[in-house]
């Protein structure tokens, strides 16, 4: 155990120290920490496809100067973590998707979003960072609702940012959006893939706030770290396979603040208010002019509403 906590020094990050932990069910988390080890830990859980970079280091950073320690990591079949090889059948993703959408369940994936909770759960427990501060986003807040109603001793306080719990009959996501998290590229070449990125940023970003020269140069490394199409089918395929999250949300006891972006075209706001009104007690913030991404505008508003609602007094 102790070979994987060896850290050694981010070549992304100079703040943040990196690790492999093999969480003992056949998957490795390549895993980021920042900030001092005796700070509050805040676990950050990405998205669809989005590697842990998707977390904006001066995001992060944020947080750390407001006194938190960070723990960001790739979940499994993308970025530099395990990837899972199925030799199943090939699924009708559309016909899986027509299921989803009106509440029937869809089975044929090799993991479904209960196995990537497990993950968090065996993570936190690898690292000892015993009861966390959560933060999910997209699909990260879909794998942390169910982390904290089935693992309510690992989770302090939970917060979730442009999200859902699938209930049947939510507004779906507009096509152009959905196709763009899940179509292949026009072409497969490195300036093929970077292309086909930037316009994934622009098409569920933040209108007027995605600054090109810098989605560009994330694009690039996002794509020399890691580039793994395969993986990002197969997690969302996983959300195809767990379905609505409706009755586990009525089971969270953890006070809960729910985000969402009043521009998000991929998951509109109806869905953070649905996951808001389903969580007791929740809180619900909707932001002007944010769509589905963290541009660097709204990192100072979104880092003081988490670290203010992770310090209140329950």
């Amino acid at each position: 155990m102790q070979s994987a906590l060896q850290f050694s020094l981010s070549p992304y990050t100079t703040f943040m120290r990196e690790t492999k932990v093999d969480l003992g069910n056949g998957i490795q988390l390549h895993v980021e920490i920042g900030g001092h080890q005796d700070h509050p830990t805040i676990l950050l859980i990405m998205g669809l496809g989005a590697q842990m970079l998707y977390w904006p280091d001066f995001f992060c950073r944020s947080l750390i100067d407001q006194g938190y320690r960070i723990v960001r990591f790739d979940n499994r079949d993308i970025g530099l973590s395990s990837k899972v090889h199925n030799k199943g059948p090939r699924l009708n993703t559309l016909k899986m998707m027509s299921r989803f959408v009106i509440g029937l369940g869809n089975q044929g994936a090799p993991y479904d979003l209960y196995d990537m909770a497990e993950d968090v759960s065996l993570l936190i427990d690898k690292l000892a960072l015993g009861k966390v501060y959560v933060l999910g986003a997209s699909m990260g807040g879909m794998i942390a609702q169910i982390l904290a109603a089935r693992y309510p001793d690992k989770v302090s306080k939970l917060a979730l940012l442009f999200t859902s719990n699938n209930q049947p009959l939510l507004p779906p996501p507009f096509p152009k959006q959905l196709f763009s998290l899940i179509d292949k590229p026009a072409a497969t070449d490195e300036d093929g893939i970077i292309d086909h990125s930037l316009k994934l940023f622009n098409i569920i970003g933040s209108p007027g706030y995605v600054n090109q020269l810098e989605a560009m140069q994330t694009a690039r490394k996002l794509y020399k770290r890691s580039y793994h199409p395969a993986g990002v089918l197969q997690q969302f395929l996983a959300i195809l396979c767990t379905g609505s999250l409706l009755q586990l949300d009525k089971q969270i006891q953890q006070e809960t603040l729910v985000i969402h972006g009043a521009r998000d075209r991929l998951l509109p706001p109806s869905h953070g208010k649905a996951v808001a009104k389903a969580i007791p007690g929740a809180k619900f913030e909707l932001i002007d002019g944010m769509g589905h991404d963290i541009p660097p505008h709204f990192i100072p508003y979104l880092s003081e509403l988490l670290a203010d609602h992770f310090k209140s007094q329950n």
